[in-house]
């Protein structure tokens, strides 16, 4: 007889094929808190929106320390 957890505690892996959608996300963000902290900008293009809202989710060029101010999917939002 197997055991199986709950479905609410299975960590889901989603799969990088045709998962997320092609549009580039835009992740505005400040690298401290304080009032005179840089505010950045970083082009994901290769990650569902889902796992660029997770906090676990590690992105390259994005500190963990990072206040995210503002997310935007699509081209529009490049400048």
């Amino acid at each position: 007889m197997q055991k199986h957890s709950p479905s609410y505690l299975i960590k889901q892996n989603l799969a990088r094929g045709d998962s997320y959608i092609k549009a580039p996300i835009i992740v505005t963000f400040k690298t401290s808190n304080r009032s005179n902290a840089k505010v950045k900008k970083k082009v994901i293009r290769n990650r569902n929106i889902d796992e660029v809202l997770d906090t676990n989710t590690k992105i390259p060029g994005i500190p963990k320390s990072a206040i995210i101010t503002h997310i935007g999917i699509g081209k529009k939002y490049i400048k």
